[in-house]
């Protein structure tokens, strides 16, 4: 893939969930929400102070994450259904 985020963006692919809930109910796929959990494929450089200085960004590719539910700008790359967000969107890393 030859794609590069700009400035503090991420680009995202979304962890699909589980297709049983916890008790074993089968969840059809129109009663599914889209995952708020994904992997960073790519993060851009990062954001710059008032100063000018970089600010390096805190996630780097391969990081699980977890996001809001309606962060990000959904993409097609190389027909891929992937996601770009600000990092301040991304609400943590998964350890």
């Amino acid at each position: 893939m030859a794609f590069k985020p700009l400035h503090d963006r991420v680009l995202v692919r979304r962890i699909e969930s589980d297709d049983k809930t916890k008790g074993g109910l089968i969840i059809p796929d129109t009663a599914k929400e889209k995952p708020a959990e994904g992997e960073v494929i790519a993060c851009g450089d990062g954001a710059r102070k008032e100063s000018g200085e970089l600010i390096a960004p805190a996630v780097k590719a391969g990081d699980r994450v977890l996001f809001g539910k309606w962060s990000g700008t959904e993409v097609t790359i190389d027909g891929e259904e992937l996601l770009i967000m600000k990092e301040s969107d991304i609400l943590g890393v998964m350890a």
